[in-house]
């Protein structure tokens, strides 16, 4: 455990010394940033031995030879970006903790069943670029065109442009081809308070909910002024979003007393553009919409219901128009019951199973027919933001229950 913390604690120093942004860390997928943070993981992987080496997309891996070099290897790993602003261990923690596992079995001369390999994923924050898992859909060959042309959200350049940037073919990432399935563990921070509320150090997750997302929507309404326009004549862009959510909470509640999965959230509203002033009445409004669930069929259930308000507030509001621009999605995905089973047995069946709200790389790897999971670790203060407040003796904790169900498999 000594070797595990230390590794712990020197790699998330070493990583959360870059891109620190205020209160919080920002590094954007596909920048200078998020490539010094796997130079540092590449500098800390070749001191202990270990090959390493990128795809055409940038992601990493550093490889630990096992007793079947046949056999399908054990990815373990995360990614290196941030949101803007983000905390200390949303990526990162899965990082240090697959180097920690290899560490700790290179200390005590160990040689794997299989070969370990070290995962660092590129772009898994769909915050800069509107598309889920870019970096592991590359690594497993799932790339289309139009990925590439993606824009970022900070800088309006494409996904192709800011590869070229750091000296990445783009061309030569969408060609890659699909890999053998083989096996992948996440270990992640839970994004929730479950854990931290019943004083549990790690979980075993079941499944990773999917997305249906409107990333740019708008509201086109009527300006007018706000002491002369009557009520029954304004077309207020603000006053329709606020039906809508209105309507789309009530909604929420609903399901969930049926028993279905969904989680409803609205954000990046903005009604705040130059043209918007005390004395008057908004006349456009924008936001976003994201919703999600374990289940394909809620989420589409969901997302009718959100249609047919638009079409309502329409009616009922003349002058009222949404745009709620193009839809983004993610299929929710269930992760392996043999993973489950083992890391269970390796922790003495102590372990609670538990889905996952967020979307995370391991999906995309269970997705392409890989044997994929993941664990959690309990996080406090929240997720995406400079609080996250995850105990590093927490993750070793994590890293040791992995560690025993690697080894598991010699017995």
């Amino acid at each position: 455990m000594t070797v595990i913390r230390d590794t712990i604690d020197r790699l998330l120093s070493r990583i959360n010394a870059i891109g620190l942004d205020g209160e919080g860390w920002t590094r954007p997928s596909y920048s200078e940033l998020e490539s010094a943070a796997h130079d540092v993981v590449a500098d800390e992987a070749r001191a202990l031995g270990l090959a390493v080496h990128r795809d055409a997309a940038g992601n990493l891996f550093a490889r630990l030879p096992g007793r079947d070099r046949s056999a399908p290897a054990i990815h373990v790993g995360s990614h290196l970006d941030t949101v803007a602003q983000g905390g200390a261990y949303d990526g990162q923690a899965g990082v240090a903790g697959g180097l920690a596992l290899i560490a700790a079995l290179l200390a005590e001369g160990r040689v794997p069943p299989v070969d370990i390999v070290l995962t660092v994923t590129r772009a898994e924050e769909s915050v800069w670029f509107p598309a889920s898992y870019l970096g592991s859909r590359a690594a497993l060959g799932r790339w289309s065109r139009a990925d590439l042309q993606v824009r970022r959200s900070d800088t309006g350049r494409t996904l192709a442009d800011h590869m070229r940037d750091l000296g990445l073919d783009p061309e030569a990432a969408l060609q890659m081809p699909p890999p053998a399935p083989a096996r992948f563990v996440e270990i992640h921070i839970e994004q929730g308070p479950v854990l931290h509320d019943a004083q549990e150090s790690h979980a075993i997750v079941t499944g990773v909910r999917g997305g249906l997302r409107h990333r740019s929507a708008r509201i086109h309404g009527v300006w007018a002024h706000s002491g002369g326009a009557p009520r029954e004549g304004r077309a207020d862009a603000v006053f329709a979003l606020a039906d809508l959510i209105h309507a789309m909470d009530a909604d929420w509640a609903q399901m969930l007393a049926a028993g279905q999965d969904l989680a409803v959230t609205f954000g990046i509203v903005d009604a705040a553009s130059p043209r918007h002033a005390m004395a008057k009445v908004p006349g456009e409004a924008g936001f976003c919409v994201d919703l999600r669930s374990d289940r394909t069929e809620a989420l589409e259930a969901a997302h009718a219901r959100l249609l047919h308000h638009v079409a309502r507030i329409e009616a009922a509001r003349p002058g009222i128009r949404f745009d709620l621009g193009a839809e983004s999605r993610s299929t929710p995905v269930a992760l392996s019951p043999v993973w489950q089973d083992a890391l269970s047995r390796a922790a003495g069946g102590t372990l609670r199973a538990m889905p996952s709200g967020g979307g995370h790389d391991a999906a995309a790897f269970a997705a392409a027919g890989w044997d994929a999971t993941m664990i959690f670790v309990r996080n406090w203060n929240g997720s995406h933001c400079p609080e996250e407040g995850m105990d590093p003796a927490d993750l070793a904790l994590a890293v040791g229950t992995l560690k025993r169900a690697v080894l598991a498999e010699d017995a």
